[in-house]
């Protein structure tokens, strides 16, 4: 497989990650609050990660006696990130949550474009734009219920937004520092350092009285951040940002049709979002871009 299909693939996996993480996420918030999730969610990414290290690959423990600068701000942002998109999922629905976070990936796109110099072919760049016009069409009866709330709603509409920008800064500098250094020990430290500065406000009592069915959500919460944070920066090690960042806008589509699902069988704990045929065209419309982006280019 080549570098750029095996870049492809990662994306793929992370979207698809993504695509059900705001739903559990809104689930979840219903019961425990947003802080202890976000701790949860990268201790147990953290552990198992520091396990496979010790066992497998020690060198990479260096990063953590002496982080790179920049890595010690993208841990930050990560973290930000994180508790800003479980706060503003949780004024508002998974569906709205999944709108505005991809102000993350087109920011992604174009930082990729102005700092690294990554290079748009024509094709590309229509694309692009075809993909952010067909994410407007998919998304116009929610900016539309957007302008006639007011409140939590647009609190959480902020915090989502603040969550994005932290996103964003987070990915351009770990496509960084991906290549001086491996993911495992990128990930090692932007897993640990969250885990310890959110210590602190983890309420236990809320963990030790749940049941079996909230420990699994919170399970695959956390499983949920290792495997789409090393998928992420696998595939930024093998395709340009740019053009990730418009695989992962694929990710908001998977979630509606998961809540789609969900609706059909009547699950109660999530709110179904309405698809009109002008969703419907949209999403089409962002597939096709997206494909025109991603393309492996030409040789010669």
């Amino acid at each position: 497989m080549s570098n750029h299909s095996k870049g492809v693939l990662y994306a793929l996996v992370t979207a698809l990650m993504w695509g059900v993480l705001a739903i559990a996420l809104k689930i979840a918030v219903t019961k425990i609050d947003p802080e202890t999730i976000v701790w949860f969610r990268f201790i147990l990414s953290f552990i198992p990660l520091l396990v496979w290290v010790l066992l497998r690959k020690r060198e990479a423990l260096k990063i953590l006696v002496k982080p790179p600068v920049i890595l010690i701000v993208a841990a930050v942002m990560l973290s930000l990130n994180y508790l800003g998109f479980n706060y503003g999922v949780q004024y508002t629905s998974p569906g709205n949550a999944q709108i505005f976070i991809q102000l993350a990936q087109i920011l992604l796109a174009v930082a990729g474009i102005v700092f690294l110099h990554e290079r748009f072919s024509r094709v590309q760049a229509i694309g692009f734009l075809i993909a952010i016009a067909g994410l407007g069409l998919f998304y116009h009866q929610q900016l539309v219920h957007f302008a006639e709330n007011k409140g939590e709603y647009r609190l959480g509409i902020f915090l989502i937004l603040m969550a994005a920008v932290a996103w964003a800064t987070y990915a351009i500098l770990q496509k960084v520092l991906v290549v001086r250094h491996s993911g495992v020990a990128l990930n090692l430290f932007l897993f640990g350092l969250p885990t310890f500065l959110f210590l602190p406000f983890v309420k236990f009592p809320q963990l030790a009285h749940l049941g079996v069915g909230w420990w699994l959500l919170l399970i695959f919460l956390g499983l949920n951040t290792l495997v789409s944070y090393t998928t992420l920066a696998l595939s930024l090690k093998y395709l340009e940002a740019s053009k990730i960042s418009i695989i992962l806008i694929m990710n908001p589509i998977l979630t509606f049709i998961v809540m789609g699902i969900l609706g059909a069988v009547h699950f109660s704990m999530v709110v179904p979002e309405k698809f009109t045929l002008v969703s419907v065209t949209g999403a089409l419309t962002v597939l096709a871009g997206a494909l025109l982006v991603i393309r492996k280019p030409r040789a010669g």
